[in-house]
C-alpha cells in the first residue's frame, strides 16, 4: 500500500498486543480462556506449539504466550483494553426504560436517514439491528396477548376483580420473564449495544474520551519497551475504538521513528453503526485520517457468514470520508464457508453471536487468515500481508448521510 509503512524481514521475537473487545459487560479473562482453548485447537489442527500462561499479578489484565511458530520462537504479551465498566453502566436499564430506549434508538436511524443508507450495505447488520426491535415488540405483544386473556378469565371467574390491574400484571411477570432468559435471546443485550451507538448520535461520550486517554497511555509506555511489534486489535465494536485511539496517538506526534512496529488489525467491524450517525464527526475525522497516513498498517478482515458485521465494506469508503490519497485499510474476508469444513460451518451457520467471534477462533481448513499465527507468530501483520490482494466484492461506494468531520 504505502513505501512508507515499516516492513521488515527480521522475524519477531517479542510482541505487545492490545486486545479492543467490542459491546461486552463480562470480565475480561472471557477472552483469555477463549484464547487459550481457541489457540489450542487450531495449534493441533495446523502443526504449531503455542501454550499461554498468566500474566504478572497487578497490572492491566492480560495474559502471556510462548509460541513455536515456522521453527521460530515468539513471546507475545497480551493486554485487554478494558472498557466493560462503560457497557455495564448502560446495561442497567429496567424494562420500561429499555422500550423507550427501542424507540429513541429506532428514531435516531429511521429519522436522520441513516437506516436507509445502511440497508444499501450489507443485510446481514441491518437485519441483527432489527432482531432487537421484532422480538422486543413480540414479547410485549405476548404480555397483553396473555394478560387480556388472564383477565378477561378472572374478571369472569371472580366478579369485582379489576381486569386492568390483572392485565397489567401478567404483562409485567412476562416481560420479567424473557428478560430473564435474554442470554438465549440477546434482544436486550443487542438494544443496549445499537442504542449505546445512537444515544449521542454518534458522538464520543465522555467516558470513552477518558478510556481513550487511558489507553492511549498504556500504548505510549509500550512503544518505549523492548518489542519488535505492538499490535492494536478492534474486534466488532473496538474497531471504532481503535481508530480514534491510534488517530489520536499520530496527531498527537507519540509514534516515533525508532519505536517497534506498530500495526492495526480490525475483526467484524461494525463501523457505519456509527459513523453514518449525524453527531460521528469525531469518527468520521479519524477515519479519514488513518486511511491517509502511512505509518501504521491497517487491515480489515470480516466474512460473509458473519452476520453481525459490515462485511467487506470499506468503512472509510462507505462513510464517504476517503482522502484522495487513500492508503488503508486493506479489506479482505476470513472465508468462513471455506475455512471452515462443510460439517463446522452446518454446525455454526446459525449461530449468529457465535460467529461473529469466529476471527478469535480456530478454523478446520485454514486459508491465508489465522488469528494466532497473527498474534503469535514471527512475522509482522504487514509483512504478512503485503502481497494479499483486497477482496474484489468489497463495498467502497459513499452511502453516509453525513460527511462533515471535526
Amino acid at each position: 500500500m504505502s513505501e512508507d509503512t515499516q516492513s521488515s524481514a527480521t522475524p519477531v521475537r517479542r510482541r505487545k498486543i492490545f486486545y479492543l473487545p467490542g459491546y461486552d459487560p463480562f470480565h475480561p479473562r472471557r477472552y483469555r480462556e477463549l484464547y487459550r482453548k481457541e489457540s489450542s485447537a487450531q495449534a493441533e489442527i495446523t502443526g504449531y506449539d503455542i501454550a499461554l500462561k498468566a500474566a504478572k499479578s497487578g497490572g492491566p489484565y492480560g495474559w502471556q504466550v510462548d509460541a513455536r511458530i515456522d521453527d521460530q520462537d515468539v513471546h507475545a504479551d497480551f493486554e485487554v483494553l478494558v472498557w466493560s465498566d462503560i457497557v455495564k453502566d448502560t446495561m442497567t436499564q429496567n424494562i420500561p426504560r429499555t422500550y423507550l430506549m427501542l424507540a429513541r434508538t429506532a428514531w435516531t436511524y429511521i429519522g436522520s436517514g441513516a437506516f436507509g443508507r445502511l440497508l444499501k450495505t450489507r443485510k446481514g447488520p441491518m437485519i441483527a439491528a432489527l432482531y432487537p426491535i421484532f422480538m422486543l415488540t413480540l414479547q410485549l405483544i405476548v404480555g397483553l396477548f396473555l394478560g387480556w386473556g388472564i383477565g378477561t378469565l378472572t374478571s369472569w371467574l371472580i366478579h369485582g376483580l379489576a381486569f386492568w390491574p390483572v392485565l397489567l400484571t401478567t404483562v409485567m411477570f412476562t416481560l420479567r420473564f424473557f428478560r430473564k432468559i435474554d442470554n438465549k435471546l440477546f434482544a436486550y443485550y443487542l438494544m443496549h449495544d445499537y442504542s449505546w451507538s445512537a444515544r449521542n448520535h454518534g458522538a464520543s461520550p465522555p467516558e470513552l474520551e477518558a478510556k481513550l486517554d487511558e489507553f492511549r497511555g498504556r500504548l505510549r509506555e509500550a512503544l518505549t519497551q523492548d518489542y519488535d511489534e505492538i499490535l492494536v486489535v478492534g474486534h466488532s465494536s473496538g474497531a471504532h475504538i481503535g481508530v480514534s485511539l491510534l488517530a489520536d496517538l499520530l496527531r498527537a506526534d507519540e509514534y516515533r521513528a525508532d519505536a517497534p512496529v506498530l500495526s492495526f488489525l480490525t475483526l467484524g467491524q461494525v463501523v457505519p453503526m456509527v459513523s453514518f450517525l449525524k453527531n460521528a464527526s469525531r469518527l468520521r475525522a479519524d477515519l479519514h485520517f488513518m486511511a491517509g497516513q502511512k505509518k501504521i498498517p491497517w487491515v480489515d478482515v470480516t466474512a460473509p457468514g458473519d452476520g453481525c458485521a459490515f462485511a467487506l465494506c470499506d468503512p472509510v469508503a462507505v462513510t464517504g470520508v476517503a482522502p484522495d490519497e487513500k492508503h488503508w485499510p486493506l479489506v479482505f474476508s476470513a472465508a468462513f464457508t471455506q475455512s471452515l469444513t462443510p460439517a463446522r460451518w452446518q454446525e455454526l451457520r446459525w449461530r449468529f453471536f457465535r460467529l461473529h467471534f469466529q476471527y478469535l477462533c480456530a478454523f478446520d481448513a485454514p486459508k491465508d487468515y489465522d488469528y494466532f499465527q497473527i498474534t503469535a507468530g514471527p512475522v509482522t501483520l504487514w509483512d504478512r500481508y503485503k502481497d494479499r490482494p483486497a477482496s474484489k466484492s468489497r463495498l467502497e461506494t459513499p452511502l453516509s448521510p453525513f460527511k462533515d468531520m471535526t
